[in-house]
């Protein structure tokens, strides 16, 4: 008889817990330092923005802040929800928005999101519950910078070294869960948060095993250890058996984000124009897809994404062309004798990339470009290779807002320790270019001025754009009120309930 109640309390308590995966130890689970897809998604959970996008990732809405508006081009008034908690009990309020504020645009921290308030002239606490935002000059991010997660104060205001903070592992946020349990290459347990301002989310509990490798993150889904996981198209398409779609729904989308091989362009053999062009005219984007991903995926042309205003229709991906390729780099220098040489590095947190890699590896050899290949663990790959720009090039990917910002990117100031402008990158013309848009707030003219962009960058290949992969996101059927939406499956995660 015990034995039967201690297992209907085992399955109870599964019943209760949403059981996914990452694919690495999250950094910092702190939202101003989250860089890391890992960090990043789990933080999601645990922090909230002044406002967010609505499902359809068209609007803005409220978050922490019920109403919003404009007095003028530079003037933006937030009034605060006055029924939010913290996850330690404390009430959230006005001063710690002004809290995170500071905390983001000090010297002490460094953090990609900083550049995002370079036009906040000030932020001003009017009550409790009331911000007023003025900026420099008109912003067309103005709104989209205030979905950054707010800091609580209370915990906070004392601490002299935020970068290296024990906060970071053990955050305390107004999300709708708050952490219970992190153990590094083990697994992360989040427990709904009673108080949250939304009201309770349904399922009690949301556990993360931590595993690095992605075949076995798909065996852990094909056994039903997972109640959601992605699948790539070669798993989708070859690997999957009828009682697995008799057991998962299958929600697919394009992404919003791309893959792409990004060259260090500080290095002198990268800075030849005719070399970059010559490795673009050589590899077949198109091939790459159909091997990898059948019909589950796209060619990339740019830097921003299809269905955007941003994105520019009349830039077409290179035909492959070996003899022009060949033609360029002998221009350069390069020839049998002397062949062109270089390195990619990618990690082996996507199961897509390293494959995709050993493709292009093959694609320039036609060309007589020697390629070498390193394939590293994620935190690795970027704490040695990527954020030190200790790479010739790297196969990487970037996810992008619905409105784009060239200036994280693109201009030449990002080219800094912790900036995002990998490729170190620098065009004048740009530059002004996107600092004449940032105080834009027509949007057909700020569309026609990023579709300009769009294609001066396509031109000058810092980047080889390559491929815009679907999602596919695998849902067991237990779990129940799932939306499919533009933005995705998770807008309304707090409605889930597992049976």
């Amino acid at each position: 008889m015990k034995f039967l109640l201690f297992i209907f309390l085992y399955i109870n308590i599964l019943a209760s817990t949403l059981q996914l995966a990452t694919s690495t130890n999250p950094s910092r689970l702190n939202p101003l330092l989250a860089t890391d897809s890992s960090s990043s998604e789990i933080a999601s959970f645990l922090f909230n923005g002044l406002v967010k996008f609505d499902k359809d990732a068209t609007a803005i809405v409220g978050d922490l802040a019920e109403e919003f508006y404009f007095i003028d081009d530079t003037t933006l008034i937030f009034k605060l929800r006055k029924n939010v908690k913290w996850h330690d009990g404390e009430s959230f309020s006005a001063k710690d928005v002004i809290f995170t504020y500071e905390i983001l645009i000090s010297p002490q921290v460094v953090s990609p999101y900083s550049s995002d308030f370079r036009f906040v002239k000030s932020v001003e606490m009017l009550d409790d519950f009331t911000i007023r935002v003025t900026y420099h000059e008109p912003y067309f991010k103005a709104l989209e910078v205030w979905m950054m997660g707010i800091l609580p104060e209370h915990i906070l205001s004392g601490e002299e070294n935020l970068m290296n903070s024990k906060f970071n592992t053990n955050p305390i946020g107004t999300g709708a869960y708050k952490l219970h349990q992190l153990e590094h290459s083990k697994n992360i347990i989040l427990v709904a948060f009673d108080d949250y301002f939304e009201g309770r989310a349904k399922i009690d509990k949301i556990s993360f095993s931590i595993i690095g490798d992605p075949m076995t993150r798909f065996l852990m889904l094909k056994s039903s250890a997972l109640d959601v996981g992605s699948i790539e198209p070669m798993q989708f398409e070859r690997q999957l058996s009828e009682d697995f779609f008799d057991k998962f729904n299958i929600y697919e989308n394009i992404s919003r984000s791309y893959t792409y091989l990004g060259f260090n362009l500080r290095l002198e053999k990268f800075q030849d124009a005719r070399v970059r062009e010559a490795l673009s005219l050589a590899i077949d984007r198109q091939e790459i897809v159909d091997i990898l991903f059948f019909s589950h995926a796209k060619v990339c042309t740019g830097p921003f994404l299809p269905k955007t205003k941003a994105f520019n229709p009349d830039v077409k991906a290179p035909k492959p062309d070996i003899q022009k390729a060949k033609k360029l780099l002998n221009e350069a220098g390069y020839d049998e004798n002397n062949p062109f040489t270089f390195e990619i590095v990618t990690s082996n947190a996507s199961a897509i990339r390293p494959y995709a890699a050993q493709i292009i590896q093959h694609q320039l050899k036609r060309a007589g470009v020697v390629v070498k290949l390193r394939v590293m663990e994620w935190q690795a790959f970027l704490n040695m290779v990527v954020f030190p720009n200790k790479f010739d090039s790297v196969l990487l990917g970037w996810g992008l807002s619905p409105t784009p910002d060239p200036y994280v990117f693109w201009h030449s100031d990002n080219d800094r320790k912790s900036g995002f402008n990998l490729a170190g990158y620098k065009n004048e013309k740009l530059d002004k270019m996107i600092e004449a848009s940032q105080s834009m707030v027509d949007r057909d003219k700020l569309a026609k001025l990023w579709q300009e962009m769009f294609a001066i960058i396509v031109k000058d290949n810092p980047y080889l754009f390559l491929y815009i992969p679907n999602t596919i996101t695998t849902v067991n059927k237990n779990i129940k009120n799932i939306e499919p939406a533009p933005s995705g499956i998770w807008h309304n995660y707090i409605e889930w309930e597992k049976n």
